[in-house]
């Protein structure tokens, strides 16, 4: 048998009615297992729909994670102290125990503060 090229394909499609084209994307379908209902709608949904599809979801949260004091680490304690309510010690340990966590779930301007404030004292900071 020949193969036909995407032009003879779709001459032999205009020449089907309707319901010989439906029959055979019913046939289709069955042969090969898929489903021809997702492809179709996607045109029908327009730019806009696909492109939101498309689009990553935005975050809202944020973590602000230290992943090295550096060498000043009294200042990395001091500034981990000024955005937490953790005391002394358990802001030492915080820094002390890098990688860790320093704000959780935090908005982005939060999170961009924090992070500066971090690395202006010599830290290396993540934020996910």
């Amino acid at each position: 048998m020949a193969k036909l090229s995407q032009d003879d394909l779709l001459a032999q499609f205009e020449e089907m009615t309707l319901i010989e084209l439906s029959e055979f994307v019913k046939a289709f379908e069955d042969k090969f297992e898929v489903t021809a209902a997702v492809a179709a709608a996607a045109p029908a949904a327009g730019g806009a729909g696909a492109a939101a599809a498309e689009a990553p979801e935005e975050k809202d949260e944020f973590d602000v994670i230290l992943t090295g004091a550096g060498e000043k680490k009294i200042q990395v304690i001091k500034v981990v102290r000024e955005l937490t309510s953790l005391g002394l010690k358990e802001a030492k340990d915080l820094v002390d125990g890098a990688p860790k966590p320093v704000l959780e779930k935090a908005n982005k301007e939060a999170a961009d503060k924090a992070k500066e404030a971090l690395e202006g004292a010599g830290a290396s900071v993540e934020v996910k």
